[in-house]
């Protein structure tokens, strides 16, 4: 066996993955990425991103490059296929980035090997043993077995993780009762009433019966369409089976008739409407993110934002350990912050099934929940939970309103004129805005980590304030009053 050596072991190479890795390096870590597959599937899977995570790639300079491979601006969101806005955010992404999941994976790639740091595919995690001072992770190859020695170790290696299941963490929640089906199909004619282009979440999904559903999205591509389909009270016996593409063809048929023909399958899969989160994020030196972390019924697009975000915040409090910045108090912070984040998530897909219209009185009850979302008030409250946006992180001491609140990169005056704050967040520092030179002195004296950006502004949006520190993460963690 070959003898390595590390800072991180994340196990898993999808977007939480390669965020987390990104995150770490970015910081001055040295990671190590193991993917048990040999090269990337190029299945679109996921298809958005959330306002909050726009605005998180944008702290990092990584949105124009997501952008640019995107295929469409989506001005809402939804919540049990019922709209709801974001124009009462304040943020400068009130839309989603249509960009299918493969598309992020390979960007997120390219800027990780861009930082010296290379995923090793073909490398499946069979165990690990982990002690007081570091984990040992042993993995599979082509050529035999390796072990390789960290300091942490992060399962970011999906629902089925092995490292959760090496923990021996539980991971409770429900089976479901249901079934999707998701599918790209290439269509010679198009359905009736379909988009051209994904522009709104309106039309493009709906209750086909008691307990059954469809939903047609535009891929960019003519013709192309992500096709969902299923039954949420109805599973099969195997969820793992592979979807053959007669039984697309069949679905298609049923969902929209005679007037739709398909050339083309390029992928189908199902999923369920199992909902889990992991008892605890962190055991020791093995901490879980992502799918590996909570898995639901993908309602409202929320997954894979989910874990970018879990990648976020994790990233600079292990760099900050692993640096020796900070101690197991700042690190013990992302299960206190992430898994009531991971609840709240599947609490609300949870909420979105109980709007299927099952009986008379659950349409009722739908009817009335879809007039109350059409209010501004409802729709901003809905749609912060699908988005993100609505994240406030708990901080003790004073009650400043921007405290654990979001940066909303508002800009800022300047002597040298108007300063979006987005920019200063490249490096992953900590970023401290004030009106005056003397908390600068102060902060660089008696900062712990030398990870510190400063800027001197003429104001700030809060009245009788002179300094707020944000996190490397965008949310404000301290607040100076003007004496």
């Amino acid at each position: 066996m070959n003898n390595l050596g590390t800072d991180v072991v994340v196990a898993g190479a999808g977007p939480t993955g390669l965020m987390l890795a990104h995150e770490l390096t970015l910081a001055g870590a040295d990671v190590v990425v193991l993917e048990r597959l040999h090269e990337r599937t190029g299945l679109s899977k996921a298809l958005n991103l959330q306002p909050r995570t726009a605005e998180i790639l944008q702290l990092r300079g990584l949105l124009d490059g997501a952008e640019e491979r995107s295929f469409a601006t989506v001005r809402d969101g939804h919540f049990a296929m019922i709209p709801v806005g974001y124009d009462d955010w304040d943020t400068r992404f009130p839309f989603q980035l249509g960009i299918p999941q493969a598309q992020v994976e390979e960007y997120l790639e390219e800027r990780l090997a861009a930082q010296g740091t290379k995923v090793i595919r073909g490398a499946e995690v069979i165990d690990f043993v982990q002690d007081k001072d570091s984990v040992s992770v042993r993995y599979r190859t082509d050529t035999g077995e390796k072990v390789l020695y960290a300091k942490f170790l992060v399962g970011c290696d999906g629902s089925r993780s092995v490292v959760r299941k090496g923990l021996g963490v539980d991971f409770p929640g429900v089976d479901g009762e249901g079934f999707g089906v998701v599918a790209d199909v290439l269509f010679d004619r198009i359905p009736d009433g379909a988009q051209k282009q994904w522009r709104t979440m309106r039309n493009t999904g709906e209750p086909t019966g008691a307990t059954t559903f469809k939903g047609l999205i535009p891929l960019g591509e003519p013709g192309l369409y992500r096709f969902v389909y299923g039954d949420r009270a109805s599973r099969p016996a195997d969820l793992r089976a592979a979807v053959s593409h007669d039984d697309v063809r069949r679905a298609v048929l049923d969902s929209y008739g005679e007037t739709a023909t398909v050339s083309e399958i390029r992928w189908a899969s199902q999923f369920s409407d199992a909902a889990r989160q992991a008892e605890h994020y962190r055991a020791g030196r093995v901490l879980l993110a992502g799918d590996a972390a909570h898995i639901h019924f993908p309602a409202g697009g929320q997954g894979l934002n989910l874990g970018v975000q879990d990648a976020m915040n994790l990233g600079w409090k292990l760099a900050a350990t692993v640096r020796g910045w900070a101690g197991d108090d700042l690190l013990d912070t992302y299960e206190a912050e992430r898994h009531p984040v991971g609840a709240q998530v599947l609490h609300n897909v949870a909420a979105q099934l109980g709007l299927t219209p099952r009986s008379h009185a659950s349409r009722a009850l739908r009817a009335v929940f879809a007039d109350l979302a059409a209010l501004p008030e409802v729709s901003k409250h809905l749609s912060g939970m699908v988005s993100g946006l609505g994240i406030r992180y708990t901080t003790y001491g004073t009650s400043h309103p921007a405290l654990g609140s979001r940066l909303t990169d508002e800009d800022v005056a300047t002597e040298e004129g108007p300063l979006r704050p987005s920019t200063l967040f490249r490096d992953g520092a900590f970023v401290l805005l004030t009106t005056t030179p003397a908390h600068i002195d102060a902060a660089r004296a008696h900062a712990r980590s030398p990870r510190l950006t400063t800027q001197l502004v003429t104001s700030l949006p809060w009245p009788a304030t002179e300094a707020v520190l944000y996190r490397p993460d965008g949310y404000a963690c301290w607040t100076a009053p003007t004496r």
